[in-house]
């Protein structure tokens, strides 16, 4: 199984690197993980540690997911590298990639890696029908989504990041879209209009108060 789940992130690459990394913050800035905790640290982004999230199917309903990874963070790459060495994951790598893609822009991508849990003829095949993109893509997508808005805010605040498929754009809003010349006009028009009213309406209050 190999699950590739990106977004455009409206930040430098170094910022999204150190809140991808800085996963002891997570329970504060990702509602689904319920802790984060270094079993081992060997410094920032360095050891072994334990994390467990929540995995929301609608409403009230959610599954509780555990699991223990080797990490280890390169900012120079940058990347952040996991090895899950406890839980139904056991043996998955994960890797978080940022690719800048302009000076105030990252493309942030996980890819996980795993040949599925060691159950005899099935492993395989659950891990790509049921726990990859029901578990292991949905938690990241949160997390992503996450991730990005903390880089956003972190970099000035410019709204959410944009999930994207390979090769999809998002249209822009209304509020993003520049207004055109025509509807400038429009707009103008408009107001003189009301004004040229109230001057009409306020030349009549004048004469009906002479007479």
């Amino acid at each position: 199984m190999i699950a590739v789940d990106e977004r455009l992130v409206r930040a430098p690459a170094h910022l999204c690197f150190r809140v991808a990394a800085d996963v002891e913050r997570w329970p504060q800035i990702l509602p689904h993980y319920r802790y984060v905790r270094f079993r081992e640290k060997r410094g920032f982004a360095q050891g072994v540690v334990e994390m467990a999230a929540w995995r929301p199917f609608g409403g009230r309903l959610r599954y509780p997911t555990w699991w223990v990874s080797e990490m280890r963070g390169d900012p120079d790459e940058p990347a952040v590298r996991y090895r899950h060495v406890e839980g139904i994951t056991r043996g998955m790598d994960v890797i978080w990639e940022f690719h800048p893609e302009a000076e105030d822009a990252t493309r942030v991508r996980i890819v996980h890696t795993w040949s599925g849990p060691r159950w005899p003829l099935i492993g395989g095949i659950a891990a790509d029908l049921v726990i990859g993109p029901h578990f292991i893509s949905a938690i990241a997508q949160r997390t992503l989504a996450g991730v990005g808005r903390e880089a956003e805010r972190l970099a000035g605040g410019r709204g959410g990041g944009t999930a994207e498929h390979p090769g999809s754009r998002r249209a822009a809003t209304s509020a993003e879209r520049p207004r055109s010349p025509d509807s400038r006009r429009h707009v103008g028009s408009s107001e003189g209009a009301d004004r040229s009213a109230s001057r009409r309406d306020a030349g009549t209050a004048a004469e009906v108060e002479r007479g």
